[in-house]
């Protein structure tokens, strides 16, 4: 009798037991994904936005001639205070004269477009910590601030066809006395601005940023100092004609003597960016520090 009772229990402890390692395989798959996939502090975003030129042709910072921004972007968090971000961007910028409310101003009746595109490495300093994911540290303000490079190439119309502004050296500078006027279609930028960050799911930020691009070129624009004087220039070409564009405005002075005032050489073109982007961290499965400050959080 106490034979078959202890079989009997054996029996039911090992049915017990296989009940349990069951569970045990059907619940470790999860258990696995749970405690092992990671967000890291690495992610990728797209951006969109507008940009508003400054320069010789709108040196009273108006807004009258936005485009669309469009870009995107690889951003590390070195810790929750700190990050760092590469940015490609393609955009437009573009101004007339026609919109200035300077009597001379509208005379001189400049006008250019310009499309750029632009590479820039911008560091960004959290006013609070950052950490995707975490519910305690969900929004924060930041400064940015950087450098770049960018292209670019003023063109216009004129007479119903389009033109390249730089070959044609509106400013004198293709010929032998001005020539140190030339530039070329790349200069450097340094981006500087403010922007704010939220995490709206675990691992997507979304993020708004205004930077204004200060620039080392004053020729974003084509318009840097002054008139050389219509003889420099072949007669009834394109460059003769873009060079000094008063007469088109009616009246009988024309703006282009020697030496008269054309830009304005005490500063440098820059242009404003402001976006709003949506980023994506990336995942791992290996496991971060204890310390929140590391690079990675706990998918939850």
């Amino acid at each position: 009798m106490a034979t078959f009772t202890v079989s009997r229990i054996m029996v039911a402890l090992r049915r017990i037991h296989l009940y349990i390692f069951t569970l045990v395989l059907a619940m470790l798959p999860g258990i696995v994904v749970q405690a092992q996939k990671y967000y890291t502090g690495a992610e990728v975003g797209i951006s969109v936005g507008g940009t508003q030129y400054f320069g010789d042709l709108n040196e009273n910072y108006g807004y009258k001639t936005p485009h669309l921004n469009g870009g995107v972007y690889v951003r590390k968090r070195m810790n929750m205070y700190i990050a760092v971000k590469a940015v490609v961007n393609y955009t437009s910028v573009s101004y007339d004269d026609k919109l200035n409310s300077d009597l001379y101003d509208r005379t001189r009746n400049l006008n250019f477009k310009s499309d750029i595109i632009e590479g820039a490495l911008q560091a960004e300093f959290n006013f609070f910590g950052f950490v995707t994911g975490d519910p305690t540290h969900r929004f924060t303000p930041y400064l940015t601030g950087g450098i770049g490079a960018f292209y670019y190439s003023p063109y216009t119309t004129y007479k119903g066809e389009k033109y390249a502004l730089q070959p044609l050296g509106t400013e004198g500078q293709n010929t032998a006395a001005y020539k140190n006027r030339k530039y070329g279609t790349m200069a450097a930028c340094f981006p500087i601005g403010v922007g704010a960050k939220f995490w709206i799911a675990g691992g997507v930020n979304l993020t708004l940023e205004i930077a204004d691009r200060l620039t080392t070129t004053d020729h974003m624009d084509d318009v840097s100092s002054t008139y050389v004087g219509a003889d420099k220039f072949r007669v009834n070409s394109a460059a003769a004609g873009l060079q000094d564009r008063s007469g088109e405005v009616g009246g009988t002075t024309k703006l282009g003597i020697a030496g008269k005032q054309r830009g304005n050489t005490s500063s440098m073109d820059q242009y404003l960016v402001a976006e709003i982007s949506l980023s994506f961290n990336f995942t791992s499965y290996r496991c971060p520090s204890a310390d929140r400050n590391d690079d990675q959080l706990r998918i939850r």
